[in-house]
This record gives structure tokens, sequence and C-alpha cells, in this order.
């Protein structure tokens, strides 16, 4: 045979090749260099694990009749978890899935979310081919993409954030106002009898006198003479200064008759614009506006007097509605009840705890460092004080602290049913609710929970799972918790999170491996192994959690790691 029929020998058997491939009823296996993860490894955001995989179909490896689904597949375990399903088509197939060429091929993105669990920590990401070359099955073996997953924002706990406390309303020092007026005639200072002997006279003195012979109540009185703006300034200053004197000289005789040696303490206003403007504005005179814009224009007083006479037909009104009520003497007793020391409410818990108001109760639970005492505390509160959540609420956080989570629900809705809107309730059931992985209630009932102790530590914990890293630290602010330390390791602020993990003020297991994490990613061996040994020795089982975490996947060869998690 010639050199020439050779040639074409070859040739026919190049063409015969090549068209068997491009007419090929199967797909050819895909190479993990035709697929780039992000991140890889894996990590958790919040509960769940995101992951992207980026992919490209080569040339002519798409048939134009193929149906191509992707689902990715992450196994760990025995178990594995699908994710979304991707689909592709060639060029000869209708639908609404992404085309993609023979001949140029094409670059997909497949996303895909996984709700998290620890045992994903060993696992590995594969890809999964469903191909289909005119209804013919094409079998394509599983594709491994990506090993593990990284779980560190995993290690946000409900269970460390504090529950709210209802305050009480307790208040060593109460104070309070008696008040009682005595008015004059128009440009007259004398006292009438009428006026003495008013109920509200008689009222005023005996508490007075009541307060004076208490010793947990201090009294002074204060006099505050006035005169009607409508008399001039030299008139006004003369006759309200009177007023003073009439009704000081009045009431230092009576304090004396009744024993009561107390401060009396006496001015006068010649003018009272500030009392007017007052009696204006909660009137209904019809031309109420117009009398306080003169007000606002004119700042003399004088010029005030004049514009508001020329007004003459509210000026009738003034002076048969507004203007008598100006002309008086304010008395007013100024009383301080003192209540109980710390002591005397703690004696009178241990011996008689009846003689005690539910807020001298509640404020008994926080000068009590007992654990036990404070939980009796709150339950006499709720067997004597029912219709009061608080009890209810603060018990509820007593079994929360403990563990008893059944315990601190049924506490908590009992509370809610006595008062569905007290905030402290709502944060304390947002937080059982987390627990529950129910974050769309948790974040209703924090919606609910404005003004509640410790709102921004629960807000910052439910940024966290949610994934809101920088949202959580802002939350956090300068909280030295487990979970503000995480926030700033997870938004890779190591020099912020070290100091505040390093001032958490009970540190534990956690608090310890937090700090190897921000070692390991800090390069910081010696402190990798000092932080993993408190780790481990506060509590064993993070001895297998490092063991498989691949923040420390760097070190898994090292000697000393080994013999740290072993």
């Amino acid at each position: 045979m010639n050199r020439k029929s050779n040639l074409l020998s070859l040739l026919f058997a190049l063409t015969v090749v090549l068209f068997a491939t491009s007419c090929s009823s199967k797909l050819k296996p895909l190479s993990q260099s035709n697929f780039n993860v992000t991140p890889s490894p894996m990590e958790t955001v919040g509960n769940q694990v995101p992951v992207t995989v980026n992919g490209t179909f080569p040339e002519k490896w798409f048939h134009k009749n193929a149906i191509v689904t992707i689902t990715p597949v992450l196994k760990y375990g025995n178990s594995e978890l699908a994710g979304t399903p991707f689909s592709y088509q060639g060029e000869n197939i209708s639908g609404n899935r992404v085309t993609i060429s023979n001949s140029r091929g094409g670059n997909f993105t497949i996303t895909s979310t996984f709700p998290y669990s620890p045992e994903m920590l060993n696992s590995e990401l594969y890809l999964r081919f469903d191909g289909k070359i005119k209804n013919k099955q094409s079998i394509l073996p599983d594709l491994k993409v990506a090993d593990g997953v990284i779980a560190t924002s995993a290690l946000a706990d409900v269970r460390t954030s504090a529950p709210s406390v209802a305050d009480d309303k307790f208040q060593r020092i109460i104070q309070q106002a008696q008040e009682a007026s005595i008015m004059f005639v128009i440009q007259q200072a004398n006292l009438r009898q009428s006026e003495l002997n008013k109920g509200d006279m008689s009222t005023w003195k005996n508490r007075v006198e009541q307060a004076f012979n208490d010793p947990k109540q201090n009294v002074n009185v204060e006099v505050s003479a006035y005169a009607s703006p409508d008399g001039g300034v030299s008139l006004n200053e003369r006759l309200a200064a009177q007023r003073e004197k009439n009704t000081s000289a009045y009431l230092e005789k009576e304090l004396k008759s009744r024993n009561i040696d107390t401060d009396v303490y006496a001015r006068y206003t010649a003018q009272d614009w500030d009392g007017f403007r007052q009696l204006v504005s909660a009137s209904n005179l019809q031309d109420k506006e117009l009398i306080l814009r003169v007000l606002e224009m004119y700042p003399d007083s004088e010029t005030r007097e004049k514009e508001i006479k020329n007004i003459s037909y509210v000026f009738e009104d003034l002076a048969e509605t507004i203007l008598p009520q100006l002309r008086r003497s304010r008395i007013t007793a100024n009383i301080e009840i003192v209540g109980k020391s710390d002591e005397e409410i703690m004696t009178a818990w241990n011996s008689n705890p009846k003689e005690l108001t539910v807020e001298e109760l509640l404020y008994a639970s926080t000068i009590t460092s007992d654990e036990k005492v404070k939980e009796r505390i709150y339950q006499y509160v709720t067997a004597n004080f029912s219709n009061d959540y608080r009890g209810w609420n603060n018990i509820g956080t007593m079994f929360y602290k403990q563990g008893d989570y059944a315990k601190a629900k049924q506490a908590f809705d009992r509370a809610a049913q006595v008062n569905p809107s007290a905030p402290e309730v709502n944060m304390n059931k947002a937080l059982l609710a987390i627990m529950n992985n129910d974050l769309q209630t948790a974040n209703e009932l924090l919606g609910r929970s404005a003004g509640a102790d410790g709102l921004d530590e629960a807000m910052g914990l439910i940024n966290l799972l949610q994934g809101n890293y920088n949202q959580a630290v802002g939350a956090y602010g300068n909280n030295k918790t487990n979970n503000a330390g995480l926030a700033q390791l997870l938004v890779r602020d190591y020099n912020k999170a070290k100091q505040i993990l390093e001032s958490v003020e009970n540190p534990n297991a956690t608090t310890a491996y937090l700090l190897a994490i921000i070692a390991s990613r800090t390069n910081n061996f010696n402190d990798v192994s000092t932080n993993l040994r408190t780790a481990i020795s506060r509590d064993r089982s993070f001895a297998a959690t490092a063991d498989k975490d691949l923040e420390f996947a760097k070190y898994r060869t090292n000697q000393e790691f080994r013999s740290i998690v072993q």
C-alpha cells in the first residue's frame, strides 16, 4: 500500500473516531479541576452551611441533546444531605434550563445551603450528576469537590446568654409634695378666713404634722406668692411681696401652734406670666392663640399688658376666668419618705415577710448573694402577688440559669398570661425560641422586648445565629462574654476578640477553646497548646472536637497537638 493510501486510511480513521465521539450517547465524567468551591473548606454562617460551586463544562462535552442536573450532596458518617439541584440543557433541547453550547462549553454557578449539625465537621461535598441524552440515562459517578466544615460560628451558645430580670421599683427616698393655695381679692394682700378654713388647707396642715412626727419622714415648707400681670409692675411688686409676708407669718404661727419646727422658704413673683401662659394654654378661650402670640412677640411686661388690654373683648374673658387664679399664694410641703434600710428589709424577710411590699421583696432579691434565698423570695412573690408578672418572670430566670428550661418555660408562660407585653418576658421567651432553633418566633418576640435588661446581648446572639456578624458586634457593645468574643472573631478582629475573652468574668471550656482558635488563626502554636489544654481540662469533650476541627488542620501531624487531643 502506498503512502497516499495510508494517509487516506488514517484520515478516515480519525474522522470515524471524531464522529463517534461527537455522537456518543454517553457523557464523560468531569474532574475536580473543572470545579472551584467557595469557601473551601466550607464554613458555617450562623447555623447554616452555605456553599458556592463555580464550574466549567469543557468544549465538546455537553451533548446537544443532553439534559444534565447537578445536585450538591454533603456526605458525613452514614448520612448525606442533598442541596439545591441545578439543571442544564444542550442546544437542541427546548425548555427553561440554562443552555450550554457544545462547541464552546460554558461556565456555571451552583449555590446551596445545608442546615448544620455537628457530624458535618467530618464531611465531604460531592456533586451528583443526573444526565440524559434523548431520554436515555447517562450514568456519571458522584464527584468529590470539597472536604469538611469549619463550624466556629456554631459555638454561639444561647445557654450562656443572661435572661432578663424584671426590676423592682423600690426607692429608698420617696419625694412627695402636698400643696394648697390661698387666693386673694384683686389688689389686696389680706388673708381671708374663708380661704384659711378651706378643706385643702386643713388637709395640708395635717399632712405636714404627720410627716414631722414620723421619724421616717422629713419635711420643709415653701411659700410662693404671686400677683396677676394686669396691675403694673410697681403695684404688683408691692402686692406680691405683701402676700408672701402675710402667708409666711400665718404659716409660722400655725406650725408653732402644732410644735412643728421646720424650715419655711418664701419667695414672690410680681407678674406671673408663666402661670398666665399655662392657664391660657389649658383654657377654652376662643382667641387663646392670639393671646399666646402676643406673649411671644413682646418680652417686655408693660407692653404685653398694654397689648392684651387693647384686645378689649378678649380681656373681659381673661379678667373673669384667668386672672383671678393668679392672685394667690401657693404653699408646698416637700416631704421625703425614708424607706427601710437593707438590713431592715432582710430582717423583715427572715422574721415577717408580710411586712414587706412587693417592691421591697423584689429589691431584697437584689441584695442577697444566696441563690437559694433569691429563689425563695421569688416563690413568695408568686404566691402572694400572683398578679405581678415580675415574680413569675424572675423565678423563670432562676430555672433558666439552672438549666431547667422546662420549668423556665412554665414560669415565663405564666408571666406572659399576667402581662403579655412585658419586655423582659418577651425577651426570655425569645431565648427559649432560639434554643428550639425557631429564629422567626425569636425575632418577633425580640421586637416586643424594647427596654428589657440584657436585650443587647440577646440581639447580639440572634444576629450571630443569622450570620449578621457586624450587627452582632454592634449589639454586644462592651459585653464581656463568650458570644461577644465570638462575634469579634468572626469579623476577624482577633485582638478585640482576645481582649474580650480574656475579660470574661467566669471563663469556661468554650472561652479557652475560642482563644485557641484565635491563636491558630494568628499562627501562635504556644497559645494554641495552652488554651486547648485548658479547654479540655474543663470539658473533656473538646478533645474530640479539636481533633476534627479544621481550625487546627495544620497542626494535625504535630506531635504535641496529637498528645493534647488524644
